[in-house]
């Protein structure tokens, strides 16, 4: 018994060692109140945001009790992690369950702990690219139209197909929805004359190569845009805006 929960901890590291993150067995992990011996600490970390998750591998021949879920509750509380799970091939037993319920706990097997956690490390990671085109969409929409237009960072009406910094963003914010449900392969098309990354994005892997690229890509326009700016004295952005999906819609609608 001792040595298959050795294998399904290691096991689980593995995974997650797969998806980029550090991972560590056995780990004492140092709360408010007291010390935790956790069988698995994953850490991750992505554009500024720590995500750390607690997992318990339980190679048992009974179902899980409510009182391991509630004891993991207080360790994740204790250590302000972000989620804890319970990982068993047995089951749990219904008090299990009902502690579980509208809490940070997940009970799952092993196949399902796989599925969840790739599906939401993935939008954790989506979300922060998301975070990303909010303030390039802000970051271009504090110069007025005529601005844009002048250094090229958007075409005017008459230019349909040109280069678009408004309309590369609204795209790679498209793509973002479509990867978020796993709608593979995505349509990474530009919608302009010049493309950047893969016109078809078969995975996780190839969207993120898609996004890096076309955000460097966006990134490199505005900053040369803006120097040039500066150079002939064109430099006057309105760069007010409030972080939250509601306030930058209401703040760049107001400036196209």
């Amino acid at each position: 018994m001792e040595k298959d929960w050795y294998i399904l901890q290691e096991d689980i590291k593995k995974f997650f060692v797969g998806l980029g993150c550090r991972a560590q067995t056995n780990f004492r992990l140092q709360g408010v109140r007291t010390v935790h011996d956790i069988d698995v600490l994953v850490n991750t970390k992505f554009l500024g945001h720590d995500i750390k998750w607690i997992i318990e591998a339980k190679k048992w021949k009974v179902k899980v009790s409510k009182l391991h879920v509630l004891a993991l509750r207080q360790i994740v509380d204790d250590t302000g992690a972000d989620k804890g799970f319970i990982i068993t091939e047995k089951g749990f037993q219904k008090g299990a369950i009902e502690a579980s319920e509208n809490t940070n706990i997940h009970l799952l097997t092993f196949a399902e702990m796989q599925l969840l956690a790739s599906s939401k490390i993935h939008n954790e990671i989506l979300n922060r690219y998301m975070d990303r085109v909010n303030l390039s969409i802000c970051r271009y929409f504090a110069h007025e139209k005529k601005i844009r237009i002048k250094y090229e960072l958007k075409s005017d009406y008459i230019n349909i197909g040109f280069f678009n910094v408004y309309i590369l963003l609204l795209r790679i914010s498209r793509v973002i929805s479509e990867a978020k449900v796993n709608n593979y392969p995505i349509d990474g098309t530009s919608l302009m004359y010049e493309q950047f990354g893969e016109k078809s994005i078969e995975d996780f892997n190839q969207l993120i190569n898609w996004l890096n690229f076309n955000l460097l890509e966006i990134d490199e326009r505005i900053l040369k845009a803006e120097v040039q700016m500066q150079s002939n004295g064109d430099f006057n952005p309105d760069l007010y805006f409030e972080k939250t999906d509601e306030n930058i819609q209401m703040y760049y609608l107001k400036k196209i």
